[in-house]
């Protein structure tokens, strides 16, 4: 009897090239990230908790500061909340650990970015 075999090798990924010899030099941000998010892998619930956290304590909350204190539009309403559902939707429905951290690494920035806007 014979059985499909589901597990093909991916053929995107080029063997010619050596990605190992970096430049001691160089300073990629990007392949740092990675590193660093491949070695979160083994804690990828944990950082899923930590991001649910994160936003149910403080980002969802700036919204209502920003509004009441600093007369902030109801846009930073919206994007606090496509914010949060972006990474619930993505933590929920399987995104890896890069993802993961890219969505909540972004989702910080952009609140950081908003409180600064219309604090000072």
């Amino acid at each position: 009897m014979a059985t499909l075999k589901t597990n093909t090798p991916a053929t995107w990924i080029s063997t010619t090239t050596d990605h190992t010899a970096h430049n001691n030099y160089s300073f990629n941000l990007v392949d740092r990230f990675n590193h660093f998010a491949d070695s979160q892998k083994q804690s990828h619930t944990l950082w899923f908790f930590m991001v649910l956290m994160v936003h149910g304590v403080l980002l969802l909350p700036l919204p209502a500061v920003l509004s009441y204190y600093y007369d902030a539009p109801v846009g930073v309403l919206a994007v606090t909340m496509a914010c949060f559902f972006t990474n619930l939707i993505a933590n929920m429905g399987g995104a890896g650990i890069r993802a993961t951290l890219l969505f909540f690494g972004g989702s910080v920035l952009l609140h950081v970015i908003m409180a600064l806007i219309y604090i000072l």
